[in-house]
Parts: structure tokens; sequence; C-alpha cells
């Protein structure tokens, strides 16, 4: 997930493309470290987002508008001020640095024809955007930077603008094959640390794909390859910046079972194995794939606070039941002291007074077994003492007996709400397992208000063949779809002997094709705990043969006969329906 100089390049030939000679129409500042210029030009009108915030920097078009402050900011004003109205002339991108500039032509207080720059540069918590005269003299930045913050380069009204050289990395649009070799193939570093850490705008990730294109290990010491494998590595570098300096882009987003988990301005090889989408501008990449990130984190976030509960009461049911289980097995020896009370009452009319033990054949085993005796107590006491124990043994065995089904349901059930977090996408859904939790007493119940109805719906996804299938995506909706969406002769599925969601296959009167039960299978084996697994053997059957015990908890089943498959939890190529 990098903003690295090629993704910097492309949307320089992006805007170019669309935004240049543009008017800038409107000046907007609706975050203190973000700017949301709109711009008309004869391609119609975009809006253009520049943003210098430390924790997420962007720069992208984009046809949604953004609410301001009712007083414009002072940065915003000036703009305004100056550039309102202006033509955008040219945007370039220096050296492959992460840096955006946009030449602006404006008329000044007299008419006089006037040049200005906006310089955005993406460097994480370095981000600024700064605005500068003709001369290279700054106007004003978004962020003031002084000698007492930076030591390398003010950023202040009235100093003149640089670009910091502080890493000595070069260009790699313009290495050859020698500079190459000495630049990166010198430094005592792995190879895809050598390559990001000699040349400007390139990022881990790409110099990871230089690698794998080439089929070099990054992880290996540059020392470590051999001569061919260095001008292996050469070419493909170079068919990289070859693509860049002629704007051959393919800007796409890969993803992880639905979650995106990286973006690029070019091909990524090395992710293969995963999904790819592609969009038709870097800048639909962008604004794309940090809603998508955004969402799940703040899906993950919203949801820490019951994971935190569920992971806390799920930690002291295991430990009760391994105590549970640790008491049970002291019960163990409850018929030996019924043994014991027998033989003495059989036995034990003829024992001297004051025996320590009794030496009898235990008519239950044939062997001969020696009995502990208290010499203080008689024969009948003896045998009162053991039948005594006996009994509290057998009492305590029936009741922990019952008492670690419990704990044992609870468990169970815990496991499922934890699995249900994993698979919320929604606040709706986070609402249902909240509900849950409530409902069981592990959160107390609020009493404010009339109770919102929460409105959420099970995954729907479409087979290769053309059926619709169902999962569940917490208990509640399990039960649903089981016991009501269901009918009897749709097929059901759930991974063996975990928690997990169900999933119902409608059939609508027909015979289901094989590959459809594998894809059904694959949902299954991704909507339960054993995600992270290479295969999850999963149940299936009829939905008229699924019950549901008296009183036992939501999503709770039990089946008798089933038929099994063992499916990959891979459902990349299963289309979700349109909701």
């Amino acid at each position: 997930m990098a903003f690295d100089g090629i993704v910097i390049a492309s949307l320089v030939k992006e805007f170019n493309e669309t935004i240049q000679n543009g008017r800038i129409s409107k000046i907007a500042q609706p975050e203190k470290d973000e700017l949301l210029l709109t711009i008309k030009g004869a391609k119609g009108q975009a809006r253009l987002v520049l943003s210098a915030s430390a924790s997420l920097p962007l720069v992208y078009l984009t046809d949604k508008n953004k609410p301001s402050p009712m007083t414009a900011p002072n940065f915003c004003m000036l703009l305004r001020k100056h550039i309102a109205n202006g033509k955008i002339t040219r945007i370039s991108q220096p050296q492959m640095e992460r840096i955006i500039q946009f030449e602006i032509e404006h008329l000044d207080d007299l008419g006089d024809l006037r040049h200005k720059q906006l310089i955005v540069e993406i460097m994480g918590k370095h981000s600024n955007i700064i605005f500068c005269d003709e001369g290279g003299k700054i106007i004003d930045s978004i962020k003031h930077i002084s000698a007492q913050v930076s030591s390398v380069r003010e950023v202040l009204p009235g100093r003149e603008y640089f670009i910091p050289k502080t890493q000595h990395k070069s260009n790699p649009l313009e290495a050859g094959q020698a500079s190459f070799l000495e630049t990166v193939c010198e430094k005592p570093l792995p190879a895809a640390k050598a390559i990001y850490s000699a040349f400007t705008g390139i990022s881990p990730t790409i110099a990871s794909e230089i690698c794998f294109r080439a089929s070099v290990d990054g992880e290996r010491p540059i020392a470590a390859l051999s001569e061919d494998e260095r001008l292996h590595l050469y070419h493909h570098f170079a068919w990289m910046m070859e693509d860049v300096q002629k704007g051959q882009f393919t800007p796409s987003i890969i993803r992880r079972q639905k979650e995106p988990v990286e973006f690029s301005a070019l091909e990524l090889k090395q992710y293969a194995d995963y999904e790819t989408d592609s969009y038709p501008s870097i800048s639909t990449v962008l604004e794309t794939f940090f809603a998508a990130r955004s969402s799940y984190t703040r899906i993950r976030q919203k949801s820490a606070d019951l994971r935190k509960i569920v992971s806390t009461v799920l930690d002291r049911s295991r430990k009760k039941y391994d105590l549970q289980q640790k008491q049970l097995k002291d019960t163990e020896k409850r018929e030996k002291y019924k043994v014991y009370g027998e033989l003495i009452h059989t036995y034990g009319y003829g024992l001297p007074e004051g025996s320590k033990t009794l030496e009898a054949l235990d008519y239950y085993t044939g062997k001969m077994v020696s009995v502990p005796l208290d010499p203080q107590l008689t024969p009948q006491e003896n045998a009162k003492k053991y039948f005594s124990r006996y009994g509290k043994l057998k009492r305590t065995y029936e009741a922990l007996t019952g008492l670690i089904e419990e704990t044992k349901e609870e468990i169970l059930h815990l496991e499922s709400i934890s699995t249900s977090l994993d698979i919320a996408v929604s606040e709706a859904d986070l609402g249902q397992i909240k509900e849950e939790l409530v409902r069981f007493g592990y959160i107390k119940k609020k009493h404010a208000g009339k109770k919102e109805k929460i409105k959420s719906k099970p995954f729907h996804y479409i087979s290769s063949d053309g059926f619709h299938m169902y999962v569940g995506k917490n208990n509640f909706q399990n039960e649903e779809l089981t016991f009501k969406f269901a009918s009897g002769n749709d097929w059901w599925f759930h991974a063996k002997g975990i928690p997990g969601s169900h999933v119902v296959v409608k059939t609508n009167g027909e015979e289901l094709p094989d590959r459809t039960f594998e894809e059904a299978g694959q949902l299954a084996a991704f909507y339960s705990k054993g995600r992270e697994n290479e295969k999850v053997e999963i149940d299936y059957l009829e939905r008229k043969h699924v019950k549901k015990p008296n009183g036992s908890k939501p999503g709770f089943v039990v089946y008798y006969t089933n038929y099994s498959l063992v499916a990959s939890p891979d459902i990349s190529a299963i289309p979700l329906a349109e909701p």
C-alpha cells in the first residue's frame, strides 16, 4: 500500500489528460490539511482532492463533494485571492519524487498575467501543500515548518522552495545498466531493499515485484547474486521504467477474499494467487481502495469492545471447563470407595480391634485388595466412612457432568460469536451480535428509549450454475436462514465440528450440479473458524434433516445423517449477488 513515485507518475499522466488547461472554479478546504479544487475543462467538471494528512496523504480526482466549514481557513482564502479562476497550464513530477507541481496562470489585481505553483508533497507525516510565486519563493503552505521542527528545510512564507535531498537516491528513469549495477549491486543489502534504497519513487512493493519478475529472491543478499542474475534484475527494472516513461499504467486493486490488501499503478505479478480488479484510472483505484480499507478498519475498531467482552468471557469459560474436568477426574475414585465399603461389610466382622488394613477378595475383579482402615473406628464406622465418600463423589460427578455440558455449550456459543465478529462487514452486523450478547447476559441491558430495528441480511451469492446461496453472518441469521427461510428440500452446509456460518442453497425443486455443491462447501469453509486452513471438512444434507434441540442457543443444531466433502476456503471466484 505504497503511495510511491510510480503512483504519482500515473496520477500526473491522468491529470494531464483530464484537467490540464482547465480553470479552477472553486477552492475549498474541508479539513485543516486538505483542499478540494473544482476544475472546469474541455472534458467537463472534475474535483481534485489534495490531502496532506500525516496519517493518509492523498491526491486523486473524484466526482464527490465534501462539506466545508462556514468560514474558510486563511490558506484557502489566500488561494482564492490568487488563483481563483486560474488556468492549470502544466502538471509535472520532478525526478520521480512523490511530488506533484501544478503551474497555474492567472491575472493579478492590475490585470497582468502571473504564474504561480501549487506543490503537493506526498511524504507520509512530512506531507504538505505549498504555494509559491513564479520565482520559487513560498507565499504560504497548509503546514508551517520552522527550523525548530526541521533542521533540513523551513517551509514558511518568504523562504525559497527547494526539494531536500536527504537520502541521496537516484532517478530510476535515468539509470542505465552501468549505474544500476554500481548503485544497487554494491550495497550490502537484500536485493529488494538494495533497489528501493537506491532510487527515488521505488517502494518496497515495486522492488519486490522487480525481483519476482526476474525470478530472484528479494531476501537474498545482492552480493550473493550471480552476474547473470544481476543483469536479469536490471533488465526487468529497465522494462518497468520504460512502461512508466511511456505511461503504460494498469491501475488495479489486489484483494484477498474480498478484502483490499494492495493497490498499484502497474501489474503486480507476485500476487497472481489473489483476486485483481482493474480500473480505468489511478484516481478511481485510490478512492475505492482507501474507502474500502477505511470501512474494514472502522468495523474492526467498532468491534474491538465486543471482541474484548467475548474474549474475556471465553477465557473465563475455558478455565472453568479445565477446572471442572480436573474435578471430574477426582471423582473417578468413587467406585473404589463403594467397593471398599462393601468389602468391609462382607469381611470385616472378624477383624481384630485397631486393625489398619483389611485383606479381602474383590468379588468384582477376582483379585485380592488391601483396604486401608482407620484403627480408631469400628469396621461398621469405616464402611460408613467409605460409603459417605462414595456418595459425595457420586453427587459431585452427577452435578459436574451437567455443568461441564453447560460450560462446553457456552464455549461453543462464544466461539461462534467470535467467528461472527470476524465476518461482520457492517455496523448492522455488529448490532445483531451485540443484541445476542445482551440477550445472554454478557452485556448489561440498557433501558433507554425505543429499540431500533437492526437491519442486517445474510450474504447472498450466485453459484456458477445460477443457484442462490445464502450465508448467515451471525447466530440469529443462521437460525432465521435455516428454520424460517430454507425449505425442506434445500441443501444445508456447515463446517464439521467447528464454529461457522450456516449456508443454504435454494434448489427450487431442481437437482444441484456438483459444481454448486463444491461452491457452497467453499462458502461454508471460508465463513468458519477454519478459514485460514488449506482445506476444511464440510457436512451437508437436506434442510429437512436438520433439527434444533429444545432450549438450545441460537444457531445450534443437530443432525444424524449427512454427506461430507472437503473444500478450500477460497471464494474469490464466487460472485456476490447485487443487493
